[in-house]
This record gives structure tokens, C-alpha cells and sequence, in this order.
């Protein structure tokens, strides 16, 4: 058996006794280093495990008719059907998205779901769309619960008042139907959508939130994400299938396993960003700067992603000068808000575009793409 099978079968039974035996694992294996913050946040995870073997919503609380709703007897303090979940917080680097995929990883139920909150929105906002008539709350309750047992959201935060208003009946409903709530975030929920208009009809959601999830503020220690960018290449010459390969082991590694697609508004239109694993988003070249996207989309990525993984920069030339234009717009978006990116490329920064229109205003960006891999720029905090 080779190294990557015996760690494969090695974690498979570390599995088998839930996220603290894989993080265990993982620390005699080195791949880890000691955390106290850490520590106690998988302990946590442990116990809600624990609480999850076996579980399953009593019928009357998957909220199916009038007389299992009428019958149900609650403590009107905890109007939850099921466990307290856990909302993890705590800056950005600190390991959420690790702890996050060793207990989902192990969670002992079959309808599960792992998704990144905005898409979770999303989809909430199409199926809503759907519903003709009447309430649509319950129903949609109703639907998600059916689906899984147990919600992990990734990146849990509020950034518009009509998300707002709808997450408190929603989330009540989904309690009221022994869903779980597991949240990893980089905001304690009393600082959810502060100083946003609207804030007051959202506090109730906030009231829920603190009642039905345990929260747990991951404080101190390293942040591993910049631990990692700092060890790893980060500028790959040339192009290639084994630059591609660094790409990939190097999104998986600072993204994590929760990868889709992210959409988001920008001036009346979708900006799409096809792959996106927590703050970490992935590219090609041609379809970041050979289609036509402006200044808002790179503010976009740039505000809500705090590493790009871009491939295969070319080498550019007078005629696709049009592409070079929006390649600068792009770094300085980056560099203003100290994204990180790891990307292969034809050359080194400065022969991406050495002559012709344009390659004096180029010197500048590749002068910051320099910038961009030292470990001065590698250990400053994203700006959103």
C-alpha cells in the first residue's frame, strides 16, 4: 500500500470516531500543529456529534399538517426540535473551513447538506420565486428539511436588508422542524449587519440565532491560511499541466472542499464566478480578462474573495491589448484590497508585456505583481 492509501485508509477509521479522532490524526501525522482555540472548538464539534448519532426530527416536527403542529407540546423557551448547532467564529486564517470539513466529513446522518451561504441565499430566493400564493415560508421549510437533517454553512454573513427581514421566519421554521445549524463566520452573531439600515427588524433573527447555535469565538493562535500561502509557490513559469497541478493542490489546500459557483450583482448584471471554495476563487485567464467585464466585477472578486487562483497568464502584445487593459484594472483591484494570488504564467511579471501601447503603464503592474509574492505583502489582512 502507498503513502496516499494508507493515509486514505488511516483517516477512514479515524473517522469512525467522529472530527476529534481525525483531528487527532492529523496532529500525530504533523499536518497539524498544536492550537488551544482549536482544540476546544473540535471538542465542541465532538460533542455535537455525538448528540447526532442516531438522530432523527420526530415526525411532528417536520411541520407536515394542521393537527401534528396543533399536538406538539414545546417549552416556549426553546422552540427548537432537535440538538443546539454551532456557530463558529472568529478571523479569517484561523481554521473554520478545517474544523468545518472534519465534522461534516463524519456527521453521522445521511441528509446532510455543505454549502457556502450566499449560494444557500440564492437558492432560497429561486424557489421562493416559485411559490404562487399564499405563505411560502412554511413551505419552503418544509422542503428543506425534507433535504437534510443537518446544514453547515460556510462564510455566514448578512449583506442585504431583504435577507434580513426573511432569515428570522425562515430560520425559526427550520429550528421549529429539528434542522441543525452548524455556521462558521468571521462575525459574532450580535455584529451580524451592523450599521446597515434596516439593522432593527433584523435583530429578532439575531435573538434566534443566539438561542438555537452555540457559539464559540476562535480566538488567538495562527492564521493557517497565510501560514500556508507563505510556504507555498505562488508564481508558476511556465504555463503548463504541472502548473496547473500546483494550482489545483494549491486551491484545494487553501480553499477547502466546498467548491461552487458564486454569483453576485454588479451594476443590474450577474458577475459569475464559476468556482469558489470559501474565500479563495478560481480562474482562467480568458475568462477573467478576454471577456468583457469592467472595473465593478474585479471590485467585486476583490471585496469578497481574499485569494485568486488564476491560470495560465499569456504573454500579451499590442493586439490584445484590450485583454492587458483589463488585466491591470484587475491587479489594482487586487493589490488596493492586498488580495492574494497564486498564478501560473508565460514568464516572469515583467515579460508579460514588454512592448508596444501600454507597456510603459504594464511596468507598474509588474512591478506589483512582484510585490504581490513577498512575504511583507503575503502577511497583510485582506481589505474588504
Amino acid at each position: 500500500m502507498n503513502d496516499v492509501s494508507s493515509r486514505a485508509a488511516a483517516e477512514d477509521v479515524a473517522a469512525l470516531g467522529g472530527p476529534l479522532s481525525l483531528y487527532r490524526a492529523r496532529l500525530a501525522a504533523g499536518e497539524l500543529g498544536p492550537d488551544p482555540a482549536q482544540a476546544l472548538a473540535v471538542e465542541r464539534l465532538q460533542a455535537l456529534w455525538q448528540r447526532l448519532r442516531g438522530y432523527e426530527p420526530p415526525p411532528a416536527a417536520n411541520g407536515h399538517g394542521f393537527f401534528s403542529r396543533l399536538f406538539v407540546r414545546r417549552n416556549p423557551e426553546d422552540d427548537s426540535a432537535g440538538p443546539s448547532g454551532l456557530y463558529l467564529a472568529g478571523r479569517v486564517g484561523r481554521g473554520k473551513s478545517m474544523l468545518m470539513d472534519l465534522f461534516f466529513a463524519t456527521a453521522p446522518v445521511a441528509r446532510k447538506r455543505r454549502v457556502h451561504f450566499d449560494r444557500f441565499m440564492q437558492d432560497v430566493h429561486i424557489r421562493l420565486h416559485k411559490e404562487a400564493g399564499g405563505d411560502p415560508i412554511p413551505l419552503l421549510a418544509d422542503q428543506i428539511a425534507r433535504e437534510s437533517v443537518l446544514l453547515c454553512f460556510d462564510e455566514f454573513q448578512i449583506n442585504d436588508v431583504a435577507d434580513a427581514l426573511l432569515l428570522g421566519r425562515l430560520f425559526e421554521a427550520l429550528f421549529a422542524r429539528g434542522v441543525i445549524v452548524v455556521a462558521t463566520s468571521n462575525t459574532v452573531p450580535d455584529d451580524l449587519f451592523k450599521g446597515q439600515p434596516g439593522r432593527d427588524a433584523f435583530l429578532p433573527f439575531i435573538g434566534v440565532l443566539k438561542r438555537h447555535l452555540e457559539l464559540l469565538v476562535i480566538e488567538g493562535g495562527q492564521d493557517w491560511r497565510r501560514e500556508r500561502l507563505m510556504r507555498m509557490p505562488i508564481w508558476h513559469v511556465p504555463a503548463d499541466a504541472r502548473a496547473r497541478a500546483a494550482l489545483d493542490a494549491a486551491f484545494a489546500e487553501l480553499g477547502g472542499e466546498s467548491v461552487a459557483e458564486r454569483r453576485f450583482l454588479v451594476m443590474g448584471r450577474a458577475f459569475v464566478v464559476p468556482r469558489a471554495a470559501g474565500l479563495v476563487a478560481r480562474f482562467d485567464f480568458a475568462a477573467l480578462c478576454e471577456t468583457p467585464l469592467g472595473p465593478g466585477d474585479y471590485l467585486a472578486l476583490a471585496t469578497h474573495f481574499e485569494t485568486l487562483v488564476l491560470d495560465a497568464i499569456p504573454r500579451l502584445d499590442p493586439q490584445r491589448f484590450d485583454a492587458a487593459r483589463r488585466f491591470i484594472t484587475l491587479i489594482d483591484a487586487l493589490y488596493d484590497h492586498r488580495v492574494k494570488l497564486v498564478a501560473s504564467a508565460a514568464s516572469d511579471p515583467d515579460g508579460l508585456y514588454s512592448e508596444g501601447d501600454g507597456a510603459e503603464a504594464f511596468r507598474r503592474t509588474a512591478s506589483r505583481l512582484i510585490e504581490m509574492q513577498t512575504p511583507e505583502y503575503l502577511a497583510l489582512p485582506h481589505l474588504t
